[in-house]
């Protein structure tokens, strides 16, 4: 299969975001330290975090919004 420019740009964007946010030019004392705040970053992003895909809401209130609307019109 050729080469595609665009095949690791999903990934190329998302740690370079990680990087800007999470170290903004610092450094963490030691291993441990580094572990859990990288640990800390990814609940956020994947909970909290606003995504433009969600119109610009974090995923756990876009999931409890589509919930909320599911249930008043079901299917």
């Amino acid at each position: 299969r050729r080469g595609n420019c665009y095949d690791n740009a999903h990934a190329e964007s998302f740690w370079s975001r990680f990087k800007a946010e999470l170290l903004d030019g610092g450094s963490f004392p030691g291993l441990a330290e580094a572990k859990l705040e990288i640990s800390h970053h990814i609940a956020y992003y994947n909970a909290e975090r606003r995504h433009s895909a969600l119109g610009y809401h974090s995923p756990n209130h876009f999931e409890t919004h589509l919930q909320t609307t599911s249930q008043l019109c079901p299917a």
